[in-house]
């Protein structure tokens, strides 16, 4: 008795692809929750997540780059919203 092996298709893309979406999503996320919580904290992560997507590629990488954008803008909005009204920055 054998047993067949499932096979992917030749044209299905690799997982790492849809991670890559995930994960530009949740920069985007804490890139804006990085504006009025922390944002040397989790601002500095989501940039960090967002360029990891972008090194991931795939079909996402239109997203991830977009990710990496908005995340460092909301750093450099949180650090000016942290300093003008005097909250921590770490």
């Amino acid at each position: 008795m054998s047993l067949e092996e499932t096979e992917r298709s030749p044209d299905a893309l690799p997982a790492s692809h849809y991670i890559a979406g995930f994960l530009a999503t949740a920069a985007i996320f804490a890139g804006i929750v990085g504006i009025v919580y922390y944002p040397g904290r989790v601002a500095a992560g989501a940039i960090l997540v967002a360029v990891v997507a972008a090194a991931m590629g795939g079909f996402q990488s239109r997203l991830a780059g977009f990710a990496v954008a908005i995340a460092t803008g909301c750093w450099l909005v949180g650090m000016i919203v942290s300093v003008v009204f005097e909250r921590p920055v770490f």
